[in-house]
Parts: C-alpha cells; sequence; structure tokens
C-alpha cells in the first residue's frame, strides 16, 4: 500500500468532535454467551463512547475501525455518567461484564480516574466477573489499585496481544508496542492478583492463510505462560481500515472458519492452564470470518461450544466439501497460484 493512502487512512479515522447529546448515548449494549470456570453465564457488553484509542490518532492499526465510534474529544464526567446511568438501566444482574472504550479504559484521555472508579463501582456486589482493555502501558499498580477497592469480584484486564511475532506486529498490524511489552504488562496484572486476558489476531494483512495459523498457534503457546485466558480474534472487515483498502481490490479475505477451527484444534494442546475461546465477529459474512455459506452456521456453533466447555474433540468431526478448497487455497497461496 502506498504511504500516502495509509496516512490518508489514519487521518479519517477519527470522526469530527460531537456534541453533548452523542456523547451522553453509549455506543452499544448486548449480552451474550460467556463461561467462568466450568459455569455458564450471560455476559453484559458494554461499549463507551470516548475519545478513543490515542495510537488511532498517530498510526492506528491495520485492521481497527473503532475510531470511527467514538466522540472525536474526551468525554467529561458528566457524559461519562449519563453513559453509565443508561447501562445501568439495561443491565439485568448479569455476572460477567464486559467494558470497552474503542481504546483503553484505563487511559485518562478515555475514562479519568474517577468516573473510571464510578463505573467500576456501579456493578460491585452484582457481577462476579469486570473485564476492561487496555494498552500495556496503563496497566500499573497506580491505576488499579482504586479500581480493586471499588470491585469486590475478579477483574479481568484484556490486552489486545494480536501476536507474538515482533515483525507481526510492527508491520502488519501496525502495534506501537513489542509483544514483551504486553508479556510484562500481564504478569504485572496477574501480580496484583488479577486475571490477564491476551487477544490473538488471525489472519492481519499480508499473511498467508498457512502463516496466519502458524502465527497464531505459536503465539498460544508462548502466550499462555503469561495469560490467563486466550482469545483468538479472526479479522473481519471494518470501515475506513488498510484491511478495507486491500480487500476492495481483491488482496484480502477474511480468514477460513476452517482456519479457526484449526487454530483451536492445535492451540489447545499449546494453551497449558490457560482458557482457549474465540467468538468471532460478523462469522459467516462476507467480511467476516466464513466458508463457503452451507457449513458456516454448524462450524461456528461448534466454535461457541468449544468456547465455552473447553472440550475441543468436536472440532475434529467438522465435515463439509469446501474444507478440500480451504485445504487446496492454503497449500497454493504461497505460490501466488488461483486453484
Amino acid at each position: 500500500m502506498p504511504v500516502s493512502v495509509a496516512r490518508s487512512i489514519a487521518q479519517d479515522r477519527r470522526p469530527p468532535p460531537a456534541g453533548t447529546t452523542s456523547a451522553s448515548q453509549l455506543v452499544n449494549q448486548w449480552t451474550e454467551a460467556e463461561a467462568i470456570g466450568d459455569e455458564r453465564v450471560r455476559a453484559f457488553v458494554l461499549i463507551l463512547r470516548t475519545r478513543g484509542c490515542y495510537w488511532a490518532d498517530l498510526k492506528g492499526c491495520s485492521m481497527c475501525g473503532y475510531a470511527k465510534d467514538t466522540l472525536g474529544r474526551s468525554a467529561t464526567p458528566e457524559e461519562l455518567g449519563q453513559q453509565l446511568d443508561a447501562a445501568l438501566r439495561a443491565y439485568r444482574g448479569e455476572r460477567y461484564v464486559k467494558i470497552y472504550t474503542s481504546g483503553s479504559f484505563l487511559d485518562d484521555r478515555e475514562v479519568d480516574a474517577d468516573s473510571r472508579q464510578r463505573i467500576v463501582a456501579g456493578f460491585a456486589g452484582r457481577a462476579r466477573r469486570l473485564l476492561f482493555e487496555t494498552l500495556p502501558e496503563f496497566a500499573t499498580g497506580e491505576v488499579l489499585g482504586p479500581l480493586q477497592r471499588s470491585f469486590p469480584g475478579e477483574i479481568e484486564v484484556a490486552l489486545g496481544l494480536e501476536s507474538t511475532q515482533p515483525g507481526v506486529l510492527l508491520r502488519y498490524v501496525n502495534k506501537n508496542s513489542p509483544p514483551e511489552a504486553y508479556f510484562d504488562a500481564a504478569d504485572r496484572v496477574r501480580s496484583f492478583g488479577l486475571r490477564a486476558k491476551g487477544y490473538l489476531l488471525l489472519k492481519p494483512p499480508y499473511l498467508t492463510e498457512r502463516e496466519a495459523v502458524e502465527d497464531v498457534v505459536t503465539s498460544v503457546r508462548l502466550a499462555a505462560p503469561h495469560f490467563d485466558a486466550l482469545s483468538v480474534n479472526p479479522v473481519h472487515i471494518q470501515n475506513g481500515t488498510v484491511v478495507e483498502w486491500l480487500y476492495h481490490r481483491g488482496r484480502y479475505r477474511p480468514p477460513w472458519l476452517w482456519s479457526l477451527v484449526e487454530v483451536m484444534r492445535r492451540g489447545s494442546a499449546e494453551r497449558g492452564a490457560s482458557r482457549l475461546a474465540t467468538f468471532p465477529t460478523a462469522g459467516g459474512l462476507a467480511r467476516g470470518p466464513h466458508n463457503c455459506g452451507s457449513c458456516d452456521a454448524l462450524v461456528l456453533a461448534a466454535l461457541l461450544e468449544t468456547s465455552l466447555s473447553q472440550q475441543f474433540q468436536g472440532l475434529d468431526e467438522l465435515r463439509c466439501e469446501c474444507r478440500t478448497e480451504w485445504l487446496t487455497d492454503s497449500t497454493l497461496e504461497p505460490l501466488g497460484v488461483e486453484a
């Protein structure tokens, strides 16, 4: 991709500053299936509208378009309070709560310290586990300590590691920190008595299908000692991203679901004591991870069951004629030959 195009995409990520009406509204909220240990629960997912990830202002990750859902400025404590009130009205006592900001919950530019405590305290005594996402540099004892005191349940800190290969992070994902920064942050989080969860990316741009599978399997093995849980996130095409630019020019296909099955099968032997799960976004759609269309629903259901139960044997029983096409494509893709 030309450097000028990449620069233009980065500049277009951030929307213009929003008014007070938009700032009082959540980006979204919903519930989904999850598990805490062996117990299956419902999770309440909340996306706050904040200024979003600071890295998106500088360069941004090649697959991430979440900056388009942000305020274009920092939210005030009053605006965050209104969003919290709306979330609590929709909350029905789900045992697992996930809080996202299209960036880092622990970054003061996105959520100020007092608002963080109020948000976390809003679910205290009701939720058993509370998750939020952050870049590694913000996961410090100074920031996490007050949250521990405000929420007596389990706190899970999610980190977007994506890959344990420095070259993949720097050149293909365009992350701003090396894998070691994420390992150190996860170790630090666990030293405070909190849970660490790592996100791994399946098929960043410029990797072949086979390379993408090997990258995640290797990442599971190297990351497992540092994390309590690992979640494999297959790329889906988000608006205004490098990945979308490539997709529209026929230079990128979202990963096959068969690749995700392979990652989960092989990763199960590499995960150690870590939980390994996947909850694909846009699964079965053209802009998300998909197979032929006929088997997508069946494969997605099997992946969900595996993620909740941590029983991986059922993945071996999946069958469809398109699996042969996936195998052929994976074999010939490095040669630049169309099957």
